[in-house]
């Protein structure tokens, strides 16, 4: 039937004269159904997204709240009054927070649901949670790495429920520096279900209706936030990059369909859990590093002196500087960023550093974080959705236990495995979100919109919409106006004989001159 989409086996490849032959395996649905997309990109990307029976009936063999015998050689902090701060539509909360003043300065629990008491190393779940590698988000799907009984249940820290978890406490001095630490198991509960939104709104207005909804916790938000403004400190003496880019986000109708495209900005709500979050994970790493563990480190490694130069000599095009050399230090690109601020160019700016930078990866050898300015860095607050996590949570209770287990070269290929299972996540969410916005863009072929340009190649010019948060291309052969050539170093066009100039970061006003859905492709043409 026309119009659906369906996943065919090829059985003869085209020749000159043959178009290929296939088999049709499975439909996955009509080409416009809701989910159709994400379907496609999950088979595409190769993202298995059924559990296999075994994954299942272990699962169903777990109980569904904390039982009295697995309470033991756990710590009761149930009274502690923890609280979790996700996401509006978050169904899977792997952490909670607590800060009290201590007479070093500041106390941060970080309690993380206790994945690992469950999910047994070598059991049939532990294989697909490996094969996985991570939950893969879509704008309006999950796909979870776990069975989302114990994703959304068993696991997670919903309030007002007794939970198991492992506590990382931490000794915070007044400049944001990590003190002392300790990882313990724990038996919790979270007193509240708090989204970004509500937090960031008590803290903004002292007397939002809000407070007085959750009277019983206030104190802990605004002492959450006392030592986030101590860790920005040290956020900032590290010299770390700020890339607080803006995101888009997909609103969608009761029928699945985009309603709009519209800005997401980071709140004081998000920056505060990611501080704690960067706090424990740090804690983790040193912890386990110190035990001699058998786990993986999240690292980030220098960007190499060839990229660092392409950097500078497009800054140097737009009056701007990077200090250091041919090895600058995080702390260089934060001076450099911070001088960006407030320009029209701000966000290529942006996004000509992270293009600089290497992708951070899983690996058993300590290189550090170049981002985040961190000498040790692990991934230990995330084990609902991520399987590194699961790891170091595993390490943690070997290292407690004195039960050590010495490196071995298994982890290098769990690394590979693990850094390769994120990137394929990421591709599969790239991939929908693009097809979401062709869909979106479909019905607005002759409209005109203002952009700015967002990439530039020799056979055209990338162009984001300023309004909708759009990406497209103006194909070379529409700059009819003049023969371009390419410049590499500056990030432009060059036109022969006008000597006219499209430069990333230009404003740019276009036309939408085609969508085509299959290839994810958006063509625009200027509009003189």
């Amino acid at each position: 039937i026309d119009n659906q989409v369906v996943v065919v086996e090829v059985l003869t490849s085209p020749t000159l004269e043959k178009n290929a032959t296939g088999k049709v395996n499975s439909i996955i649905g009509n080409y416009m159904d809701e989910g159709v997309e994400v379907d496609s990109a999950l088979h595409r990307h190769q993202i298995p997204s059924t559990f296999g029976d075994k994954a299942l009936e272990e699962t169903a063999k777990l109980p569904t709240k904390v039982l009295a015998k697995d309470k033991k050689k756990r710590v009761d902090i149930t009274n502690l009054e923890l609280v979790t701060i996700d996401g509006e539509d978050s169904r899977d909360f792997d952490d909670a927070v607590y800060a009290t003043p201590s007479s070093n300065g500041w106390k941060l629990i970080v309690a993380i649901a206790d994945v690992s008491h469950y999910v047994k190393e070598g059991s049939g779940l532990d294989a697909e949670s490996l094969e996985r590698g991570n939950s893969v988000y879509f704008p309006h799907r999950v796909v979870p790495m776990l069975p989302e009984a114990i994703s959304n249940g068993l696991c997670s820290l919903n309030p007002k429920v007794e939970r198991l978890c492992m506590v990382c406490e931490m000794e915070i001095d007044p400049i944001g520096s990590l003190l002392e630490y300790k990882f313990y198991p724990a038996v919790m509960l979270s007193h509240a279900r708090l989204t970004y939104a509500e937090v960031n709104e008590m803290l903004e207005n002292k007397k939002s209706k809000l407070r007085k909804k959750y009277r019983k916790i206030e104190t802990n938000i605004d002492f959450l936030y006392g030592l986030y403004q101590t860790l920005r400190i040290s956020r900032q003496k590290r010299g770390v990059m700020d890339f607080d880019r803006i995101e888009s986000q997909i609103l969608f109708d009761d029928q699945g369909k985009i309603e709009n495209i519209v800005a997401r900005k980071r709140n004081d709500a998000h920056k505060l859990i990611e501080e704690c979050m960067l706090m424990a994970n740090q804690a983790a790493a040193k912890y386990l590093q110190k035990e001699n563990e058998d786990f993986l480190y999240r690292v980030h490694p220098k960007p190499t002196p060839e990229k660092v130069e392409i950097t500078k000599q497009f800054l140097s095009a737009i009056n701007l500087k990077l200090d250091g050399g041919a090895e600058p230090d995080t702390s260089d690109f934060a001076k450099l960023l911070k001088s960006a601020s407030g320009r029209e160019d701000e966000n290529i700016i942006k996004t000509v550093v992270l293009r600089t930078m290497k992708q951070a990866t899983y690996t058993p050898k300590n290189e550090g974080h170049f981002g985040l300015a961190f000498e040790d860095y692990t991934h230990f607050t995330s084990p609902i959705r991520r399987y590194p996590d699961l790891l170091v949570h595993r390490a943690i209770k070997r290292a407690l236990l004195k039960n050590h287990r010495k490196q071995s070269n298994k982890m290098v290929e769990l690394g590979e495995h693990l850094s390769m299972t994120e990137r394929r996540a990421d591709d599969a969410s790239r991939d929908v979100e693009q097809w979401l916005k062709c869909e979106y863009m479909r019905d607005k072929v002759g409209e005109s919109f203002n952009g700015v340009i967002s990439g530039v190649a020799s056979f055209g010019l990338f162009v984001e919409l300023t309004e909708v948060f759009v990406e497209g291309l103006i194909s070379v052969r529409d700059l009819k106006e003049d023969y371009f050539n390419f410049d590499d170093i500056h990030h432009q066009l060059k036109g022969q004989r006008s000597g006219r100039v499209y430069r990333l970061g230009d404003l740019i006003s276009v036309k939408v001159a085609s969508v085509n859905l299959d290839d994810r492709k958006i063509e625009f043409v200027p509009v003189a």
